[in-house]
């Protein structure tokens, strides 16, 4: 039974990261860069929106969903240290909880929730909206990375068990 809960979190956490993984990725690769060369009010009110609607989108579930199937991933590697795939999926659980979960939580949402205090019409919004572009991409990126290594080592761990 455990072998059967085990395989299955570490499919939903290596799908569930792919995607997570994908969708940073368009965020770093294109998507900040498209909403930094337009105004600035303009790019606050659609980065804006685009964290109004995905906090109400399949995103959460699944954000939330392979983080916690990460974390429980973690701990039962610890206590099946024996088991082929332990290391990968301790590693994978950590890498995931840690660089994209406690990432966003420490650094991308208190970016999204000061962006949300802004009044577009300010004088001073360019220069903050230069900064979050800035300091937000670089934390995506982090989150790019770690859900990527995450889902690597999960499909290792499959591959191996």
């Amino acid at each position: 039974m455990t072998y059967a809960i085990n395989t299955i979190l570490l499919w939903f956490s290596a799908i569930g990261c792919g995607l997570l993984a994908g969708l940073y990725f368009s965020f770093s690769s294109f998507i900040m860069r498209a909403l930094g060369r337009i105004e600035a009010p303009s790019g606050i009110a659609a980065m804006n929106s685009i964290n109004a609607v995905i906090q109400r989108s399949a995103f959460m579930p699944l954000f939330l969903g392979s983080s916690l199937a990460a974390l429980i991933l973690a701990g039962i590697a610890l206590f099946q240290w024996h088991q082929p795939g332990s290391v990968a999926t301790l590693t994978g659980g950590v890498t995931y909880v840690v660089g994209m979960f406690a990432c966003t939580m420490a650094f991308n949402v208190p970016l999204n929730n000061a962006l949300a205090a802004v009044d577009p019409a300010s004088s001073n919004d360019a220069n903050m909206w230069a900064r979050y572009l800035r300091d937000w991409t670089f934390w995506n990126h982090v989150r790019t990375i770690a859900s990527t290594v995450a889902m690597i080592l999960f499909i290792y761990a499959i591959s191996i068990r």
